[in-house]
């Protein structure tokens, strides 16, 4: 039996628990995972998921690259205690966005798999592209403006259009990046300044944007506010939860998700 023959058998089990669940064949499906509450392979997992979408649905990931920036929060904790000369040279030792080639550890097992698939597509931003597979691939990850990290001009307002499925697997709500869409869509939403390291015409250099300031602080409550949204009245909830493997689930779609937050995150938000 061959390796990839191994993996699909192994997925099996896996590809019918995510169909108990919800996970619509033939449709798109945005997947945060933790593969140490999964407690199995990455490489099935993938393998699992492309199967439960099927032959014509798009499995998607986010493959962000905070590792290439001095304004992000991963590159102000490894830095923090640090002399100047000594984070002149972490910025130094950035290596600039390579859509093809960067790696996106900070997403995990599962995303750098997907990411890896053949056939899969990157959409082109240098700090929160996406990577997809499947027929949809191409056009939800093409158009990303880089000034636009998670807004109008990304992979998510695209998912919204398509009526993705979002899967938290072994994650909870604070992970939920379709939340960043609704921040775009509040009034006159705080911005800021951003900055990282592209490649451009096959030099090094910094580049510095400007875009809403996200903040993922509250998206825990939010995401429990949506999940008990109509439970007190007796309504079925717009979440679905299982188990799959060692992992707590949760599945819902990503319109309703960031409807909800657009409306929740404009009561709930203090404007400065």
């Amino acid at each position: 039996m061959s390796a990839v023959t191994q993996r699909l058998v192994k997925g099996g089990p896996i590809t019918a628990r995510l169909s108990e669940l919800g996970v619509e064949r033939g449709g798109v499906l945005l997947v945060h995972a933790s593969m140490r509450a999964a407690g199995t392979d990455a490489g099935a997992m993938a393998d699992a998921l492309v199967q439960a979408v099927g032959a014509d649905g798009t499995l998607v990931v986010p493959a962000f690259t905070p590792e290439n920036s001095d304004t992000s929060r991963s590159y102000l904790d490894r830095v923090r205690g640090l002399d100047e000369g000594a984070r002149a040279a972490v910025r130094a030792a950035m290596p600039p966005f390579d859509r093809a080639a960067s790696p996106a550890p900070g997403m995990g097992l599962l995303a750098e798999t997907v990411r890896l698939l053949p056939g899969a597509l990157r959409s082109a931003h240098p700090q929160t592209s996406f990577a997809a597979v499947g027929r949809e691939a191409a056009r939800l990850t093409a158009g990303h403006r880089p000034d636009c990290h998670l807004g109008e001009d990304s992979p998510l307002a695209r998912l919204y259009e398509a009526d993705a499925q979002v899967l938290l697997l072994g994650t909870g709500f604070d992970t939920c990046t379709a939340f960043h869409l609704a921040e775009y869509r509040l009034p006159d939403p705080p911005r800021r300044r951003y900055r990282c390291v592209v490649a451009r015409q096959g030099r090094r250099q910094w580049w510095e944007y400007e875009d809403i300031e996200l903040d993922d602080g509250d998206f825990a409550a939010l995401g429990h506010a949506f999940e008990h949204m109509d439970v007190a009245g007796g309504g079925a909830g717009a979440v679905r939860t299982g188990q799959v493997t060692a992992a707590r689930c949760r599945l819902f779609r990503l319109r309703a998700a960031v409807d909800f937050a657009t409306v929740w995150l404009g009561s709930h938000r203090r404007r400065p």
